[in-house]
């Protein structure tokens, strides 16, 4: 496809109104302030990978739903909608939508913890983003999990229709990222000295931002 520097409304396939609110998200602040303000997405009803459509419809996510929602506003503005995957032993993966100030990476996340949020844009590479990640990733067994992070995926190379405004999910893009080549972040005999969080830490960072539902 044809890679304009902004995409317009008719390329993305949105309404006047969902349009006109990303295009409010004038910067990666307000775009992570939106978020922040999105329900958490806990998948009671099952697994999901909503559109950027979708999202905006229901206001919650998860990492990777948000993450969309991050990149269409950025390449509205003019800027690359890249993610960024980073992947976990024993653990869920994290995605994260990529941009750049003065030639230095930041990161703009959704999450519900506390750990894998914002990253301003001071990292001079991709790894040192990635490895500003690390300490905070840990799974339910207090291990810190993350292990690799990918090259950035540019979602220009699917159609907008696959992404911006299905209603069915776009699962698809979980393989595409999942086949990026991804970077490994330490070594099998580094990753055996990482220790497992305290109990200080543990209780900090079970901290939420929205509490999980009641099972029904």
């Amino acid at each position: 496809m044809t890679r304009r520097k902004k995409a317009s409304r008719q390329m993305l396939g949105l309404t006047r109104a969902e349009f006109a609110l990303l295009r409010r998200l004038r910067t990666p602040e307000k775009i992570q302030q939106y978020l922040y303000g999105l329900k958490q997405n806990f998948e009671r009803d099952g697994e999901t990978c909503h559109s950027v459509r979708v999202v905006m419809r229901q206001r919650r996510a998860h990492c990777i739903e948000g993450a969309v929602v991050a990149a269409c506003a950025l390449w509205i503005h003019g800027e690359p909608p890249l993610l960024l995957d980073l992947q976990a032993v024993h653990d869920f993966d994290h995605v994260v939508a990529l941009f750049r100030r003065n030639g230095r990476w930041g990161a703009i996340s959704k999450t519900n913890g506390i750990g894998l949020r914002w990253r301003d844009p001071v990292y001079r590479s991709l790894r040192e983003l990635a490895m500003s990640y690390l300490h905070e990733y840990y799974n339910k067994r207090d291990r810190k999990t993350l292990r690799t992070y990918s090259r950035p995926y540019d979602l220009r190379r699917m159609k907008p229709a696959d992404w911006v405004t299905p209603e069915q999910g776009v699962w698809q893009l979980v393989d595409k990222l999942e086949a990026t080549r991804h970077y490994k972040l330490m070594s099998r005999a580094q990753a055996r000295h990482l220790i497992r969080r305290d109990p200080f830490e543990r209780e900090v960072g079970n901290l939420l931002q929205y509490g999980r539902p009641k099972k029904k």
